[in-house]
Order: C-alpha cells, then sequence, then structure tokens
C-alpha cells in the first residue's frame, strides 16, 4: 500500500517516458491545477503523485512510474480456481487486486493508461481514460491476472493534454491478493 505522504514506496520513474511523476500537496499548488486536497487525509497538506501539463511538456508527452516486482509465487498470494470457456481445461491462477484513487479534471486533460508489464517487458493496457473525468477523487478496482508464474509490475502512464492547468493525480495505490 503506498499512500505517498512519506516517499515514492518503491515506485520507481521510468527511464523510457518525457517527464517525471511527481509528489505533491495541495498546499503548495495554485487554485485549479489538482485536487485541493489529497485522497488518505482529505486535507491540503495531504501528498499524492501528480502531472500537469506545462509549457514545459508538448501534448502527447508521457510520464510513467511502475509499481515494485510482485510475484505470482509469494506463498501470500491467493490461488484462485476458474474454467476457461474454449475447452472447459481448468485454470489456477494467483490473483492480486490493484485499488488506486484517481483525479483527472481539466477541460484539455490528457490520459491515464495502466499497464501491466512482465519481467520480460510484454505490457498489456488494463484501463485507459482520457479526458475530463470530473473534480474529485474515484476509485478504481482492476484484477492482475495472466498464466504461469512470472512476476510482473504495474505501470501508470500519464500523457500530458492540451492545457496548462490540467493534471492527473494518484493517490493511495493498494495492491491485495484476492480472487
Amino acid at each position: 500500500h503506498c499512500n505517498f505522504e512519506f516517499d515514492l514506496c518503491g515506485w520507481k520513474q521510468d527511464e523510457n517516458d518525457d517527464f517525471d511523476w511527481h509528489l505533491r500537496t495541495s498546499s503548495t499548488t495554485k487554485l485549479g491545477t489538482g485536487p485541493a486536497t489529497d485522497h488518505t487525509l482529505q486535507e491540503p497538506s495531504g501528498h499524492y503523485i501528480f502531472i500537469k501539463s506545462s509549457f514545459f511538456q508538448l501534448p502527447g508527452q508521457k510520464a510513467r512510474i511502475s509499481s515494485p516486482v510482485l510475484s505470482r509465487r509469494n506463498k501470500n498470494c491467493k490461488v484462485c480456481e476458474g474454467v476457461i470457456v474454449a475447452g472447459m481445461k481448468n485454470l489456477i491462477s494467483r490473483l492480486y487486486q490493484e485499488i488506486f484513487y484517481y483525479h483527472m479534471y481539466g477541460a484539455h486533460i490528457g490520459s491515464l493508461i495502466i499497464y501491466q508489464r512482465t519481467t520480460l517487458k510484454h505490457e498489456k493496457i488494463l484501463l485507459n481514460l482520457t479526458g475530463n473525468q470530473g473534480n474529485f477523487w474515484q476509485r478504481k478496482a482492476l484484477m492482475l491476472s495472466g498464466d504461469g508464474d512470472e512476476d510482473f509490475q504495474v505501470v501508470f502512464e500519464g500523457i500530458a493534454g492540451q492545457g496548462p492547468k490540467d493534471g492527473i493525480a494518484l493517490d493511495d495505490l493498494t495492491f491485495s491478493r484476492e480472487c
């Protein structure tokens, strides 16, 4: 679980992007450039990570941040049994659930894309949000699944929009081992 109150909790900035996610508070921002509070504390002094379109980023440029490596071989990762419809074979899969809160507000906001990336660097899109999503924190839960025991990461990619006051914020990123 990461609430960004002290640091990035092991999340790393990707090297193959155009700019970075920044740890910040609402009390240090100008009006109209992000959420009024963080999600965790509901206070202007609470922390979250944020990207904002500005004169330094061109529309379409990307900022990427990736989770620590998650292991499917972890004994605490629950095993879930299911059925594959095609062929009716039994499937045993180790699943994680990711829960996070996002804030995407502005007339010319860019996009937020979430990927699941294997250790072999194969990426699968889990969610793609584009445009104004409202001036409030929203909760999202995603199932992280796949075949085999390959370790993986989750990558949050923010894409700059055209508005200098528009931004994307993330807070309270949690991984749980669920079915």
